[in-house]
């Protein structure tokens, strides 16, 4: 569905989220929120992602704001807790702030932080969990082939569930994938599905067990669904630390999936200092509501991001819609 750039910039906010954790090496998230004809949607790609890329997210946002959805299959989403690459002795803090969650994802391979770094995190975390709770790692694509089997080697005794986007291509996922597969430690992909031209390759290659799925990303719930169908491998729905209005997408998407055997990366509210909803998608009991979010004027007025960071936002979003318009 096209809907006209007048259509989007009649109701579009801009909003600066603090952080309650600095994250992927920012304090505050921007985005842009629309009101659709269904409802409230969002427009979030990071900052330093070109426009072909941000126009995807942007389809994404018209997908959720102006199309019907499938249908659901489960009324609330088991979630992970999210654990930025903080000191071990800053962990304890921030997994309170995800009550119930027995899946933790662990962020490793920080630029600037070492093994050692990651494995005290990692054992924070296995000894505040307990033998019963789920560790999952990712590295983001920091590591280099030997780099990712020397960490995962190093994390083994912790009881791993998957260790996520070891490295950036989809020839090292798979050698990676080869020289741990008898220590039973499944590989995940994430970057080699969002930002692949083709996000299929990773699962065509055998390069991965599962796949990290991410709504806004792919372009929105239905051609996210798609993908999932086709690839025919286990998938984790995940989010891009968006706000609630985000994280409702990602929801609405988990919650069509025909089969969902793991913990979601969809409960990241709980990483942000502030919300543009009085009742945000935070973790309860270890799930969130599949769920349209209402909106705040009050919390959009009070997060509204300056005039010049407004202005940056939506020429963006004039462009992307360019570039949807081409490709229609």
């Amino acid at each position: 569905m096209t809907v006209p750039l007048s259509d989007l910039l009649a109701t579009a906010r801009v909003v600066s989220l603090p952080m309650a954790t600095r994250f992927r090496g920012i304090d505050t998230r921007e985005a842009v929120l629309f009101e659709g004809e269904r409802g409230w949607t969002e427009f979030s790609p990071f900052v330093e992602y070109d426009d072909s890329e941000a126009s995807t997210w942007l389809a994404a946002a018209i997908d959720f704001g102006w199309n019907d959805l499938p249908p659901r299959r489960r009324p609330h989403i088991r979630v992970n807790a999210t654990m930025p690459a903080v000191p071990a002795g800053d962990v304890e803090g921030i997994l309170a702030r995800f009550p119930g969650c027995r899946t933790v994802k662990i962020k490793v391979a920080e630029p600037g932080q070492l093994l050692a770094d990651d494995t005290a995190r990692v054992a924070r975390v296995r000894e505040l969990i307990g033998p019963d709770g789920r560790i999952r790692v990712d590295a983001n694509g920091g590591w280099t082939v030997d780099e990712a089997e020397r960490a995962i080697h190093a994390f083994a005794k912790y009881d791993l569930e998957y260790v996520e986007q070891p490295c950036a291509t989809i020839d090292e996922l798979a050698e990676v994938r080869t020289r741990v597969k008898y220590m039973g430690i499944p590989i995940a992909a994430d970057e080699s599905v969002r930002k692949a031209d083709d996000p299929l390759e990773v699962a065509r290659a055998g390069a991965a067990d599962i796949l990290v799925i991410k709504a806004q990303p792919l372009g929105g719930v239905a051609k996210a669904l798609s993908i999932v169908a086709e690839a025919g491998l286990p998938v984790v729905v995940s989010s891009a630390l968006d706000t609630s209005v985000g994280l409702s997408m990602g929801a609405h998407l988990a919650a069509s999936i025909p089969q969902l055997d793991f913990d979601c990366g969809l409960g990241t509210a709980a990483l942000l200092g502030a919300d543009v909803t009085e009742e945000p998608l935070l973790p309860r009991d270890g799930k969130i509501d599949v769920r349209r979010v209402a909106v705040s004027g009050g919390l959009l007025d009070r997060y509204a991001a300056d005039e010049d960071r407004t202005a940056w936002w939506l020429a963006r979003v004039a462009r992307t819609h360019r570039l949807l318009q081409v490709t229609a």
